[in-house]
């Protein structure tokens, strides 16, 4: 990952957002329906997190965690929780983030029960009252939470949304490049 040229005080405009690296979603030892290249790509993602540390980019956590029941989980998902193998269950191992990745002082940590981090959730409140003008995204899944995230970013008018491709990931490699 090539270092970016910017000035301290865009920095102070740029929030990264870390989607879903939770072990449900790239832990195959956790769970059964990891992804491997949600695996493959934690390396890059901490050191994403660790560039932005530095540069004093607001990195926010956005994790899944769901009900056990699945009452507040997309429809098409909720027979998974009825039959006991719904993904990200607040409390359960599968919700943590995976090795390696924490929530520091100063971080912030955003609960979604749907793919966009945007969608009824305080996000966008949280970035604009922190002066937050710019984003760039790590995480899974490319063509769900990802891309979601990303347009409603746009729609919601952040000057520069930016998606590091080899900090994200989904199934299949060539859905991930084609998105």
């Amino acid at each position: 990952m090539a270092p970016v040229a910017c000035s301290g005080d865009e920095w102070s405009e740029t929030a990264m957002l870390v989607i879903d690296m939770q072990k449900d979603f790239v832990d195959p030892v956790t769970s059964s329906a990891a992804l491997l290249t949600g695996e493959a790509i934690l390396p890059t993602v901490t050191e994403a997190v660790a560039i932005a540390r530095k540069r004093g980019i607001f990195i926010v956590w956005v994790v899944r965690e769901h009900d056990p029941s699945g009452r507040d989980v997309e429809l098409f998902r909720r027979h998974f929780y009825s039959s006991g193998k719904g993904l990200g269950v607040e409390g359960s191992k599968g919700a943590e983030l995976a090795d390696g990745l924490t929530i520091e002082d100063g971080d912030y940590k955003l609960v979604k029960t749907r793919f966009s981090a945007f969608f009824a959730t305080h996000l966008d409140s949280v970035l604009k009252t922190s002066g937050i003008k710019n984003l760039v995204i790590v995480g899974v899944q490319t063509p769900n939470c990802i891309r979601q995230t990303a347009f409603d970013a746009v729609a919601l008018d952040y000057n520069n949304v930016a998606v590091i491709i080899d900090a994200t990931a989904a199934a299949k490699p060539e859905i991930h490049l084609f998105i």
